[in-house]
């Protein structure tokens, strides 16, 4: 049988966040929120779009990534950040720490984030994840968390989502309220201490609540560059610092596996 699955109540999200963002969107179908919004020239900062059905979103290195129409909660956010575009690396983390405090907050469930994108349920396999995209003064942060899809609706088996997990009746719209909230605020944090992460908390909010460092990991890097070490920071720009046999190495982007210890 057939569940229809309820839609965004745009009216009720609009009002949650009212004076946080100034626009907030919501459509039926698009190929890529971020797509959209990097589109929307005249986009004002903090504007967020919202699509119950994405048809052709892109993840990284720019891979394929489509969702069932109102199983996942899909958005984006566009920022126009007035700090250095060195520091704009922490914003994806920034976006993870929030999504990470929101999903805890609103189900209960134990959750860890991995270095840069993935939100991972307790079991390690992934809930959500987030990717950004700057174009010149803008950047645009995309959000996909996998709410009530079910086992034959995932693309992959290390995925999950917050039903599988143990939360089986989240409400999509308190939840994206929630997110966009935690996001307002670390956001505004962070533009209020100029970009510095550790200044505003931000860093050790994320180190705290990110499995990645401390673990062996392989970081496949672009061009099928593979990196082995382990991750034991990240620095001031965002970036994983891992050590290898050859000494410590920053990675800005790529997909990271955390390896078991022999």
């Amino acid at each position: 049988m057939c569940v229809e699955r309820p839609a965004l109540d745009v009216a009720a999200l609009r009002a949650a966040v009212s004076g946080r963002w100034a626009r907030v969107d919501v459509v039926a179908q698009t190929e890529s929120t971020n797509a959209d919004l990097l589109a929307d020239v005249e986009a004002p900062d903090r504007s967020v779009l919202a699509a119950e059905h994405q048809v052709a979103g892109r993840g990284r290195f720019d891979r394929g990534w489509a969702s069932p129409p109102r199983a996942v909660l899909t958005v984006s956010g566009l920022l126009r950040p007035d700090c250095p575009r060195v520091l704009w690396g922490w914003l994806p983390l920034l976006a993870g720490i929030a999504l990470h405090d929101a999903v805890q907050a609103v189900t209960g469930l134990p959750v860890a984030l991995k270095w840069p994108n993935d939100l991972l349920a307790a079991d390690g396999r992934k809930l959500a994840g987030i990717l950004a995209h700057a174009a010149g003064p803008a950047l645009v942060i995309g959000i996909g968390v996998n709410v009530d899809t079910t086992e034959a609706e995932l693309p992959v088996a290390t995925a999950t989502s917050l039903a599988l997990a143990g939360a089986p009746d989240v409400e999509r719209t308190a939840l994206l309220a929630e997110i966009l909230r935690r996001l307002d605020a670390r956001y505004a944090q962070w533009a209020d201490c100029c970009g510095d992460a550790a200044a505003c908390g931000l860093a050790t909010a994320y180190c705290a609540a990110c499995t990645t460092l401390g673990s062996p990991v392989r970081v496949r890097l672009a061009a099928d560059a593979v990196l082995d070490g382990t991750a034991v920071g990240i620095d001031d720009a965002g970036r994983l610092t891992v050590r290898t046999a050859q000494g410590d190495r920053s990675v800005g982007a790529g997909d990271v596996e955390h390896v078991r210890r022999a």
